[in-house]
């Protein structure tokens, strides 16, 4: 990567992890702090934690389209000033329909999509895969932090005073994005990147994309709600008063990122993806039966807790792959976006049910509906395909060899490429190539100066097409 290109993925990476620290912190505090607030019942509370998710949800994929028109700056800098005016009305609301409306506008800066789109324009394609890399670890770091340290700054400056925090954090993203982000020379829809309308549903009618979709969804789903009953489950078992949970979760989600560390280097480098993502998925059932069922055991409480986080942190690595290698050439961008939707929808459904549960039952209630969506989520992982080992590369193309009407059909022909779609608007062909047969010296050939065997075809057939439509006239 140059200077620049690291200096702007830097700086968006550290955007992207600003806004999640503000939402991820309130995590571990929300549900003792909204108790207190007027008109707090456990349906509401449970709305208010997953409520940012549903706005989220619906408005990943509208913002990334608008930033194509608008501009990827601009729509940014709106969302970050919606995500700061809605945490500011968190931290100023003594209700708990304040909060709640404070988590709708917080959600509805959904600028996840257009981050992502924003370090594809301003990086190469050659080293867009490192660039999101970068995002992927710094959103993995942002989450570890936030869990450990929202107890302890909830202690210090109460859960309104994260929530003031947050709308600072917003305000430094924007000007992070104005000042310190470069401005694309042009706009380009990436379609690693960003979702394109005309793929929707061809990515919606992919079963193992949905499997995958339902994946995030349910691992966030039982996130959300695991924490409305996490807290008092703490207490209850290990007699930490809130302000003393951080002890607890910072021992625990590094002995969890220690036990997730091997699962992920089997699954990548040991081709048992799928061996791994099943065995995740039962790792993560049997910790919320334990959490279930031995809430007066200190020992269990927190081996079941580092078992979570465990399977959690190994779904959150291997998920992006699985996607990666699963989506059709060219639709990476289409699947990405369709999933980072399923997974903020999936955080309203646990926290709207999550709050239901717990009315219902009280903490047992909460696990025995997460402890349900895994197993659901085990039944469709287990008749999942073994994903095969595929990589997605970028060719490319001068204007002549992208408008080669028969260029894809040429270069799915080179050994070791699975598929190939062009983008004549970006000047690039989008492989999936199965790295351990792929021949490319012969992909260069097609896409250089090899491409007038392309061409060439294309002229004969309209040659051809000319003659026989002359003929009949």
């Amino acid at each position: 990567m140059t200077r620049q290109e690291l200096h702007a993925t830097s700086a968006l990476a550290a955007v992207f992890a600003t806004r999640l620290l503000g939402l991820f912190m309130i995590y571990p505090v929300f549900a003792a702090y909204a108790r207190h607030l007027e008109g707090a019942t456990p349906e509401m509370i449970g709305l208010a934690l997953g409520a940012y998710g549903l706005t989220q949800g619906l408005l990943q994929i509208p913002f990334g389209l608008l930033s194509d028109r608008v501009g990827r700056k601009v729509v940014i800098a709106g969302g970050l000033a919606l995500f700061g005016v809605g945490s500011a009305v968190a931290a100023l609301s003594s209700s708990i329909e304040g909060v709640l409306i404070g988590r709708i506008l917080q959600g509805m800066g959904a600028v996840g999509s257009v981050v992502l789109a924003l370090i594809a324009d301003l990086t190469r394609e050659e080293v867009r895969t490192r660039a999101m890399a970068i995002v992927g670890v710094t959103i993995g770091l942002a989450f570890v932090v936030a869990i450990a340290v929202g107890p302890l700054l909830a202690a210090v400056i109460g859960v309104p005073g994260i929530f003031w925090l947050t709308a600072a954090l917003a305000l430094f993203g924007i000007a992070v994005t104005l000042l310190l982000v470069p401005t694309p020379p042009r706009v380009v829809r990436h379609r690693d990147a960003e979702a394109v309308p005309a793929l929707l549903l061809r990515v919606l009618r992919d079963r193992e994309l949905l499997r995958l979709d339902f994946a995030i969804f349910s691992l966030h789903a039982i996130l959300t709600a695991s924490f409305l009953a996490v807290p008092a489950l703490l207490g209850r078992a290990l007699h930490l008063g809130n302000a003393a949970d951080w002890k607890l979760y910072l021992p625990v989600l590094a002995a969890s990122i220690v036990l997730m560390v091997p699962a992920v280097l089997l699954a990548e480098k040991g081709s048992r993806m799928k061996e791994v993502f099943v065995a995740t998925i039962m790792v993560l059932a049997g910790s919320l039966l334990a959490l279930a069922l031995g809430g007066a055991s200190a020992i269990v409480v927190v081996a079941g807790l580092v078992l979570f986080f465990a399977a959690f942190n190994t779904m959150e690595a291997v998920l992006p792959s699985l996607i990666t290698t699963t989506a059709p050439a060219g639709a990476k961008g289409t699947a990405t976006g369709i999933y980072s939707s399923a997974q903020f929808l999936g955080i309203f459904f646990g926290g709207a049910v999550g709050g239901w549960a717990l009315a219902t039952g009280g903490g047992g209630a909460v696990f025995g509906f997460t402890l349900a969506v895994a197993l659901v989520w085990l039944a469709l992982a287990a008749r999942m395909k073994r994903p095969g080992r595929y990589k997605s590369h970028i060719v490319p193309l001068s204007r002549e060899t992208a408008g080669a009407g028969s260029l894809a059909a040429l270069l799915q022909a080179v050994p070791g490429v699975v598929e190939a779609a062009i983008a004549p608007e970006e000047g690039v062909a989008y492989l999936k190539i199965d790295p351990s047969r792929f021949d490319a010296a012969a992909v260069a050939r097609i896409a250089g100066a090899g491409i007038s065997a392309a061409v060439g075809a294309d002229r004969m057939q309209a040659e051809r097409r000319q003659a026989t439509g002359g003929a009949e006239g």
